[in-house]
């Protein structure tokens, strides 16, 4: 464990650990950190890869800025983990929101240290409804997400898990202890960044770092994602990513890394051999 340090000197929580094989790089979702990864760390650590996971700024352990909560920042974030541990080869993993990441820090940093790109349940190129992008999500919706935070955001995180892990679908096993987790996560997040990005991302056009992609590049994604819609998200990025290949996970939800973590494992262990 350790801290890297921003260009505006915030510092930047990182695991790092496993073995000396290559580097993956794992980026989280909102509102969690990089403890959302803990299966995924423990078992490619395991299997002699070098796993490294950071807490977004304003998430987790790393340092909280009243400004500057958005992709571009997070993305040079990620950036100066990356040149403080000097990796190279990497594949980048990025979930949700981390997904937006990590395709940001394409856009803004090049390929040079990317060999590989995974996107899961990932937001680009734009999950905002606009008349460019019907397919997107309605404006009244992040407000309601907003409010959800403004006005008790304990109660608003609690209540996220439901569809964040498809528990609210008939027949759903529920696990009590990934909800806990998850709402531990989610406040331990400071209230400013956990606000801000709901704007950084809901509201930021991804398409031209999309294009910017060089490097193979999966992208999986679960067709009952009830946070991040599959048409306004996956399906596009696909097209928009010149090497990609797309897997779509019939029912499954938002969180299927942990919900459905053998499978994930499975795919992501296959793809990097590929």
């Amino acid at each position: 464990m350790g801290f890297a340090t921003a260009g505006d000197g915030t510092q930047i929580f990182f695991k790092d650990g496993g073995g000396d094989g290559q580097p993956i790089v794992f980026s989280h979702g909102w509102p969690l950190s990089s403890d959302a990864w803990d299966n995924q760390f423990l078992h490619f650590g395991m299997n002699g890869f070098r796993v490294v996971a950071h807490d977004r700024r304003g998430h987790g352990k790393s340092g909280r800025t009243w400004d500057h909560n958005d992709l571009d920042t997070y993305a040079d974030d990620l950036a100066a983990v990356m040149d403080h541990l000097d990796l190279t080869k990497v594949v980048l993993v990025g979930h949700s929101t981390g997904g937006g990441e990590v395709t940001r820090y394409i856009g803004r940093h090049g390929n040079a240290r990317v060999a590989k790109l995974v996107l899961v349940g990932a937001i680009p190129p734009l999950m905002l409804k606009t008349p460019a992008n019907p397919e997107g999500t309605p404006m009244e919706a992040f407000d309601g997400i907003r409010k959800g935070v403004f006005d008790d955001r304990s109660q608003f995180f609690k209540d996220l898990t439901m569809p964040f892990y498809g528990f609210n679908r008939p027949g759903a096993k529920i696990s009590e202890g990934l909800r806990e987790s998850f709402w531990l996560m989610g406040m331990e997040a400071g209230i400013k960044g956990a606000y801000d990005c709901i704007k950084a991302f809901s509201e930021t056009d991804q398409t031209e770092d999309c294009r910017k992609v060089e490097v193979p590049t999966l992208i999986i994604h679960g067709d009952d994602d009830q946070i991040v819609p599959i048409q306004a998200a996956a399906m596009k990025s696909a097209r928009l990513i010149r090497n990609a290949t797309l897997k779509v996970y019939p029912g499954a939800p938002h969180g299927l890394a942990q919900t459905m973590a053998d499978r994930f494992n499975a795919d992501l262990m296959d793809f990097i051999g590929s």
